[in-house]
């Protein structure tokens, strides 16, 4: 296991919220809401997704800045290597349902996705053997 950085803010605000929005682009780390890490957590067991939280940065929800990608959020990605664009959800694999772009955070491609910022790309082992090439556009809907 690795180290997973918790960043709580209280009425002093040790970390100003301007610094939290810069979190995601200048450690690489992805961003997660601390309401959704024990449950994401207890899915991982040696998914990959295990790997991602154990480098994430942790945050209470308020926090997390709207342009990230988190659970039910709507989010376009483009796939660079296949030259893809997608719309989806991302949610809990209970919930997926590809038909209607509710994606399930165990996929490859919600696994990855999770806890990025708009703009930001990431490099992913596909279960075909493949590396491609994911960068978020937009989040157009992060929940509160």
């Amino acid at each position: 296991m690795g180290w997973v950085a918790f960043i709580f803010m209280n009425e002093n605000n040790l970390i100003a919220p301007s610094r939290l929005q810069n979190i995601p682009n200048e450690t690489g780390c992805p961003v997660v809401a601390l309401a959704d890490y024990a449950r994401l957590r207890g899915l991982a067991a040696n998914h990959e997704l295990a790997d991602e939280l154990d480098r994430a940065i942790v945050v209470q929800t308020e926090l997390i800045p709207k342009d990230v990608v988190t659970m039910h959020s709507r989010c376009t990605y483009v796939d660079e290597s296949l030259g893809v664009r997608r719309e989806i959800e991302l949610v809990y694999p209970d919930e997926a349902d590809p038909g209607t772009g509710k994606v399930s955070v165990l996929t490859p491609v919600g696994c990855a996705l999770i806890g990025l910022k708009a703009g930001q790309e990431i490099d992913w082992n596909f279960p075909d053997g493949s590396v491609r090439c994911l960068r978020v556009m937009d989040v157009l809907q992060a929940p509160r």
